[in-house]
């Protein structure tokens, strides 16, 4: 079992409360006494956002000491549907005990955090960023927002940039012929119950779209493997918080964190988060900006023109983490989700089509 506290050392947490709290009653005033190395005399628990394989609750605290309060994250949904989400509960607790501090990316800083042995549940307390607000999927990307967003993006991109030692971590592995065959395989039926799922609202085109991809995904796993880099993997709108007022958007949801080419991660967010006619006026200048301020940190041997080629050739994240994310989510369905479902398939589905993204995969 990994536990970790922010501060000079690791160490693990004291053994007379369990390590990991499984459910949201487990954390009590003692609980967060022995996880945060600090008194908490009370500590008083709200859920916030609706994240679909996971549980968010913000914690006001009765303390001395500042923070006085914090937000914590817990495994979420029944045991087998954890389990197929398992890894990416320990990519998550990875990113932010063994990875973060490594990056130069704005991401909550994490006070603690723990993981079972089986990865079925899990535990982090992270800084509460009120009064930063999330973003809204639905709602789309403002493009005063887009471009401090994609700055975020190349700053985490370029600490890691081609760095084998990435793959020593023990949550990360090497991209294989084999798992990118697997993937392949399970999208193809995916889809189809994405479009079953979805059959009033999706159009011939998207359909078409969503089962070209489907078919590509397993040439476009093995397509273009550099450079690689530490990518968010589900970077959008949802998952970011932005100030009320000018730059600073912090991202948040690490559990799809890996190592893959980085303007997957570009890709995905202007091609879900932006609408569409915002995209197509906009995006050649928000990827310049992204190539500028990779080269501004030190990235070498990169040129634009290959950074747009990858980032056209990215564009089929959206569809795979969407089509993924709807089919395989924890949490019950709702509404408001399939709304941000079908708004992000639309807007990706036609930024594969403009740009041609399948075309690209072997470019």
């Amino acid at each position: 079992m990994l536990a970790y506290r922010a501060g000079p050392a690791r160490r693990s947490h004291t053994d007379d409360v369990n390590a990991v709290a499984e459910h949201i009653e487990e954390i009590t005033a003692e609980w967060l006494s022995a996880a945060l190395g600090r008194e908490i005399r009370t500590v008083t628990p709200e859920q916030i956002g609706s994240g679909q394989t996971g549980a968010s609750y913000r914690l006001s605290l009765d303390a001395d000491d500042t923070p006085t309060s914090a937000v914590a994250k817990l495994a979420a949904g029944d045991q087998a549907a954890r389990r197929r989400v398992a890894q990416g509960y320990r990519a998550e607790v990875g990113f932010y005990t063994q990875l973060a501090a490594t990056l130069d990316v704005r991401a909550p800083r994490c006070w603690y955090g723990a993981i079972a042995d089986d990865a079925l549940c899990f535990t982090l307390v992270l800084d509460d960023l009120a009064p930063l607000m999330p973003g809204v999927q639905v709602d789309g990307c403002p493009l005063t927002r887009a471009g401090d967003a994609v700055r975020n993006l190349a700053a985490l991109h370029a600490s890691r940039w081609n760095d084998d030692s990435l793959f020593d971590l023990d949550f990360f592995t090497r991209p294989t012929d084999r798992g990118a065959t697997y993937l392949g395989e399970i999208l193809v039926p995916a889809t189809e119950a994405f479009v079953a799922r979805y059959a009033a609202e999706l159009d011939s085109s998207e359909v078409a779209t969503l089962r070209t991809v489907a078919r590509s995904i397993t040439d476009w796993q093995l397509a273009r493997r550099e450079p690689f880099a530490v990518v968010h993997g589900d970077y959008r709108l949802d998952n970011l918080m932005f100030p009320t007022e000018g730059d600073g958007v912090v991202a948040l949801d690490w559990q799809t964190v890996t190592v893959a080419p980085p303007t997957r991660d570009l890709a995905y967010f202007l091609g879900t988060s932006l609408h569409t006619e915002d995209r197509r006026v906009a995006e050649h200048e928000l990827v310049a900006s992204y190539h500028r301020e990779l080269v501004a940190r030190g990235v070498a041997g990169y040129d634009g023109a290959r950074c747009f080629d990858d980032y056209r050739a990215g564009q089929l994240q959206g569809p795979f983490i969407t089509v993924m994310g709807s089919t395989y989510a924890t949490a019950v369905r709702t509404e408001q989700a399939d709304r941000m479902f079908l708004a992000m398939i639309r807007r990706s589905c036609a930024a594969i089509r403009d740009l041609d993204s399948i075309g690209a995969i072997s470019g």
